[in-house]
């Protein structure tokens, strides 16, 4: 290929902006179809039922590490330009962070993706909640929330030569791990009859991870400017994406601008495809004040850890960044507390609630007594 060439048609953010379209719209058909969500993973684990959701997900991380650590040891993608593994990270955000988001994607249905995937499919609540993720994301970024993070954030930091646990493994250890986990995925998958289209969606929803780490190394590689290596994230995408909408007249393009709509229109594509598309708003049942309350704790979790489910959990887990494992395990501990706090205690309430109805149904009424006629 030539490369100048290439390069001399499209200016750098447009390639960039082309790149992150593509994998987000692969990674939006995928994830739609796979059902792919840690919060629905999470759950089962911790009710003990750990079933097809949780094989979703396994499948899905798996993939990303292999693919990840794959291209990392064929040298297709370098990290020491990878912002992540070589500046000085947050083991206090990435802990309080990663409880705060496990909180609110329980609270509010699902994590910042799975909202942006499911919006695309009709479904009203999650759009509305996902709005309110990007906009808490914005705040804690850089408005009046940033303070806050930053402070929290100061507490533990780790330098960069602390963030990656890959000098700990043998060779090849990344990939061995990314295989190990392919394996267990594939056992659970086995066990619980997960289909093998939403097993190759699984696996397909992780590659994107490594695709986006590929992709943009390659045009890092290949480019007279400074260009990001990075992959696929939504809690900072989304709220620079929106903000730049709302702020500037011309929205400047890059890998996170293609990558959101094309997360969005991948997802509808695979819905409206499959007829799966359909309006759902809120309802009584439903309910409103929960997925507000868990869309501002996603989103000021999502920034103080540095990411969200996927951009911190699966993007950076893949690249065996330390702060993000311990963000994705702080993730599963905040969702399976809330998970038992909140759903499992409301669930036994309102069964005991229709048992009680049941057990009063089932009771004989009499038929009024006629009045006794007094005898002389």
């Amino acid at each position: 290929m030539n490369f100048e060439t290439v390069f001399g048609q499209f200016g750098t953010g447009e390639i960039s902006a082309i790149i992150g379209l593509g994998v987000g719209l692969a990674f939006g058909i995928f994830a739609q179809q796979s059902r792919f969500c840690l919060r629905a993973a999470c759950v089962e684990f911790w009710r003990g039922q750990t079933g097809k959701k949780f094989a979703i997900w396994l499948l899905a991380f798996g993939a990303a590490l292999i693919g990840t650590q794959y291209f990392i040891e064929m040298g297709a993608i370098d990290t020491g330009q990878i912002r992540q593994l070589n500046n000085v990270g947050s083991m206090s955000g990435a802990i309080i962070g990663g409880l705060l988001f496990g909180v609110g994607m329980v609270l509010a249905g699902g994590c910042a993706s799975r909202l942006l995937v499911l919006s695309a499919t009709g479904n009203m609540r999650t759009m509305v909640a996902g709005l309110v993720v990007t906009i808490v994301a914005q705040a804690s970024l850089r408005g009046g929330l940033s303070p806050l993070r930053e402070e929290i954030s100061s507490w533990w930091l780790v330098d960069a030569n602390s963030r990656s646990f890959a000098s700990w493994l043998p060779p090849y250890g990344g990939l061995l791990l990314g295989v190990a986990f392919m394996l267990l995925a594939l056992w659970f998958a086995k066990r619980h009859e997960v289909s093998k289209w939403w097993s190759f969606a699984a696996i397909g929803t992780g590659s994107t991870v490594a695709l986006g780490w590929l992709l943009t190394s390659w045009h890092a590689a290949n480019s007279f400017d400074i260009v990001p290596i990075k992959s696929v994230s939504f809690t900072g995408s989304s709220a620079d994406t929106l903000m730049g909408l709302i702020n500037q007249p011309a929205l400047p393009l890059s890998f996170d601008v293609g990558l959101v709509p094309g997360v969005f229109l991948g997802s509808m594509l695979a819905a409206l495809v499959t007829r799966e598309f359909k309006w759902q708003q809120f309802t009584q049942e439903s309910g409103f004040a929960r997925f507000l309350i868990g869309a501002v704790l996603m989103g000021f979790g999502g920034m103080l850890a540095g990411g969200c489910a996927v951009g911190a959990g699966v993007t950076g887990g893949a690249m065996l960044l330390v702060t993000a494992w311990v963000t994705l395990f702080s993730m599963w501990i905040g969702s399976g507390i809330t998970d038992w706090l909140v759903d499992r205690k409301a669930d036994a309430a309102k069964a005991e609630l229709e048992a009680a109805k049941l057990a009063a149904g089932s009771i004989p009424q009499f038929a009024k007594a006629p009045d006794l006629v007094q005898v002389n």
